[in-house]
């Protein structure tokens, strides 16, 4: 049986302005100078990614952004869907406020390694439990109608740890253990019915310089 193959990729960094405040579901644009910095990134996933690919991203204009620079760098450039229900998570009200104005008003712990934990919701948002249940539909929803098929996705930090827990059967808080890295490659199969965690965080590996 040949596995329905995703290739999830966090967009890239955003601008400064956009990193002082929650932005969530913002739409935010990318950082001009991390675009010129991360062209060895491009480079690396325009010949990573497999071909011919079906491709996605969400309704934000930094996922498009980065899979147009992905292209630039020598992608043969492909159709793009749109899928909204990849989006980063919608965090209503804090949406747009300083981190430092965030513990106030947290209704449950903070997570260890992330601002406010899985069970939490924002007022006017969602939880990332949410989060999770919308990107399990869309990715049980391709893998049977894209069966056998590859699909990259240029996706979110929060929607990347969404599949990851949905391929993994975590909670909330366990999915937000993990790190998911700007540009980084993250790879989920569907094998009949089951699901099986390829990679993480894959990344570009810059061999030592050779001894003089």
């Amino acid at each position: 049986m040949t596995p329905t193959r995703f290739f999830l990729i966090r967009h890239a960094l955003v601008e400064p302005s956009a990193r002082a405040v929650l932005y969530g579901s913002m739409d935010v644009a990318l950082c001009d100078l991390a675009l010129r910095q991360e062209a060895a990134s491009y480079r690396w996933l325009a010949q990573r990614l497999p071909q011919p690919a079906r491709w996605f991203v969400t309704n934000l204009s930094r996922t498009r952004a980065t899979a147009a620079a992905i292209f630039a760098a020598g992608y043969p450039e492909a159709a793009l869907d749109a899928e909204p229900d990849l989006a980063e998570q919608h965090l209503g009200d804090w949406q747009g406020i300083p981190h430092d104005a965030l513990p106030a008003l947290l209704t449950h712990p903070a997570h260890p390694f992330w601002p406010h934990g899985g069970e939490e919701h924002p007022p006017g948002g969602e939880s990332f439990r949410q989060v999770q249940a919308r990107v399990a539909g869309v990715l049980e929803r391709m893998a049977t109608l894209l069966e056998g098929q590859d699909v990259v996705i240029i996706a979110h930090g929060g929607s990347i740890r969404a599949a990851l827990a949905h391929a993994m059967g975590l909670t909330p808080d366990q999915a937000l253990i993990f790190s998911i890295k700007n540009l980084s490659l993250t790879r989920i199969e569907k094998h009949g019915l089951d699901w099986r965690v390829a990679a993480v965080n894959e990344e570009p590996w810059t061999p030592p310089a050779p001894e003089a």
